[in-house]
């Protein structure tokens, strides 16, 4: 898959509380969760963002609680996907497990800018900066991964699994 946007640029340690407050965990609905994403942040931050523009941040994002809403809320407000130099473990998993794809690439959070367009290809595992020309290595996502994100998400994909086997 190829992903393409405006990088919004983060720093160290951005936990779940940060992406999602605590106070919207009693939704189940990704619009509403989407409309609180970063708000404590900037409140405004919903209405800047654009369907396909990318989160960059530096070590330990998705820190805090092992919450599935912060991938959710960051997916449905349209962010395409996520660069950072690591993550938080269950975040990692998290994302994978809602359809959210993330890359690590220490080069390439240290090469953006806020702002910066880039190019992602997650079979490649590269990542491109328009804005200075540059490509920086990720890690190429695996094809079962990939299934994952192009279902939508785990619970997505076991259901095609099982419609499928019938």
């Amino acid at each position: 898959m190829i992903y393409q946007g405006r990088a919004w640029k983060f720093g160290a340690n951005v936990d779940t509380d940060a992406i999602i407050p605590a106070r919207y965990l009693n939704t189940t609905d990704g619009a509403e969760m989407a409309s609180h994403l970063m708000e404590d942040i900037d409140p405004d931050f919903r209405k800047k963002i654009k369907p396909g523009d990318i989160f960059v941040a530096e070590e330990n994002f998705g820190c805090g609680s092992s919450r599935e809403h912060a991938p959710l809320a960051i997916k449905y407000a349209g962010i395409s996907c996520v660069v950072a130099k690591n993550y938080a473990r269950i975040f990692y998993r998290n994302a994978f497990n809602m359809g959210l794809p993330i890359f690590d690439s220490a080069e390439a959070v240290d090469g953006i800018q806020p702002g910066d367009e880039l190019v992602i290809d997650s079979e490649q595992g590269t990542i491109q900066n328009r804005n200075t020309g540059k490509t920086f290595k990720a890690q190429p996502i695996p094809p079962f991964m990939q299934q994952l994100i192009e279902a939508g998400g785990i619970m997505n994909y076991v259901q095609k699994f099982k419609m499928k086997s019938k």
